[in-house]
């Protein structure tokens, strides 16, 4: 019986690919305009975050601390690059989202499968005139050279697809990319940091519409998802070992250190109920990939935690930044 063996939650920001000298240039960003949102999800400026921040966050964007905390993230992603390689797996789901890489305004799905026997992951293009530090940064999902063609499991995508339409999911579904973005950042995220070339394990991309009001899936939606793909998996023939992986988070662009905490202790202690009731409010910007979280969370009830690492990466003396999460089911 296939069954999924190993549940994954990884942060995927551009901060993990930056040295720590460049977080204040990030910081810049979030000064001069980016939409931010405070810690209940409100609409805020750059300024009135400013004025509500703990004044010891100035002491968490010393230089000394960036570097020991920008450390600690690459170890953490290359402990969960070794724990994939070790697992051993036939397939590996990634739950992730799309920020009008693929999937826009025309046509905005809320869970969609996809099921082409490859998926592309192009060369990073950007203006001719974004600086090098920007570059580097985003450059963690993009291949460095020609375009590849990355292994999918499309048997095992077509049958999460059927068997989630059986139990009451209405699933999207996709068979070749529309735009010449390539993959979307979540999942050029894993086959960057987290594969390497000659360990390439096929994956499963499920898309979810984290960012985009008004159809987010919600909390328990997510949740409930989790649980009909761990389901679905059981059903599939032969006797794949599977793993699942959701791509993105923890908080940002305002670091929410409470809500990092209630997340991963839920996720520790197998507490369904208190993932499925996070207030929507919360769960938006960059928070919204929690959503991706929670779907693993619920694929992952079987199985135990191994462990989990956080790290609250700010950026700026207003609280930005990026809570990083790292946490694996075994």
């Amino acid at each position: 019986m296939a069954d999924i063996v190993l549940g994954v939650g990884t942060s995927h920001s551009p901060l993990l690919n930056s040295p720590p000298e460049d977080y204040p240039k990030h910081a810049e960003i979030d000064a001069s305009g980016r939409r931010l949102l405070d810690r209940n999800g409100r609409p805020s400026t750059y300024g009135e975050l400013l004025a509500q921040a703990d004044p010891a966050i100035k002491d968490q964007i010393k230089p000394e601390v960036l570097a020991e905390r920008a450390a600690r993230c690459t170890a953490n992603v290359e402990r969960v690059a070794k724990t994939i390689a070790d697992a051993r797996l036939d397939a590996l789901i990634i739950i992730g989202d799309d920020q009008n890489e693929q999937y826009s305004d025309d046509n905005m799905p809320a869970i969609l499968i996809y099921t082409g026997e490859t998926i592309e992951n192009n060369p990073l293009r950007m203006d001719e005139d974004a600086p090098d530090w920007w570059r580097k940064a985003r450059s963690q999902y993009h291949v460095d050279g020609d375009t590849r063609a990355y292994p999918v499991d499309a048997a095992l995508a077509l049958h999460l697809t059927n068997s989630l339409m059986d139990h009451g999911f209405d699933i999207s579904h996709a068979k070749r990319l529309g735009k010449g973005h390539g993959e979307g950042h979540a999942f050029g995220f894993v086959h960057q940091r987290l594969m390497h070339d000659d360990a390439v394990i096929p994956i499963v991309p499920v898309a979810l519409n984290t960012y985009f009001p008004p159809n987010q899936p919600r909390p328990r939606r997510c949740y409930q998802l989790g649980q009909a793909i761990r389901d679905a998996v059981r059903t599939a023939p032969g006797n794949a070992r599977v793993g699942i992986l959701g791509s993105g988070g923890l908080s940002h662009f305002a670091v929410d250190e409470d809500l990092d905490q209630l997340i991963l202790d839920a996720c520790r202690r197998g507490d369904g109920e208190a993932l499925s009731s996070i207030p929507m409010a919360k769960l938006n910007s960059g928070s919204s990939e929690i959503r991706n979280w929670i779907t693993v969370a619920g694929a992952s009830a079987h199985l135990k935690t191994d462990w989990q690492e956080y790290i609250p990466c700010y950026r700026s003396a207003a609280g930005t930044g990026c809570g990083m999460g790292f946490a694996v089911w075994m």
